[in-house]
């Protein structure tokens, strides 16, 4: 089912701006390839929530899936296959580069989304249980 939340889309605005800082300004060996990695489940994570009425945990594992497929994609060359190769932007959105060590910071991004929720989430019951979570 379709929705429209404006918090998770202001939030995926927010992120995407980050993350373009991130692959405009720097350059380094810890931000731009972890942190920017991270927050693109993030960034998937809040804009699938802000238009898809479904839970948490579906989204955050959609996003993860996602960020996942994404990769194997650059396993795979589809840039290549797509004629997509030799565009900077679809580079920069989609990568082109394979790493075992990104599959690692998208489950981080999923973390994150999970922590954030269940912090964010008020409680149903005395048990401390989140009520969306």
């Amino acid at each position: 089912m379709l929705t429209f939340r404006k918090g998770y889309f202001w939030a995926g605005v927010g992120v995407l701006l980050i993350e373009i800082g991130i692959a405009r300004y720097v350059h380094d060996a810890v931000v731009r390839p972890y942190v920017g990695d991270m927050l693109a489940v993030v960034l998937v994570y809040c804009l699938l929530r802000s238009v898809l009425k479904a839970g948490v945990w579906p989204l955050a594992w959609l996003a993860l899936l996602v960020a996942c497929a994404v990769e194997a994609g650059q396993y795979f060359h589809w840039l290549r296959w797509l004629g997509l190769h030799h565009s900077a932007l679809a580079r920069v959105v989609l990568g082109s580069a394979f790493s075992w060590l990104d599959l690692l910071t998208y489950a981080a991004g999923f973390v994150a989304v999970i922590a954030v929720e269940r912090f964010r989430a008020p409680t149903a019951e005395p048990t401390g249980r989140p009520a969306s979570l």
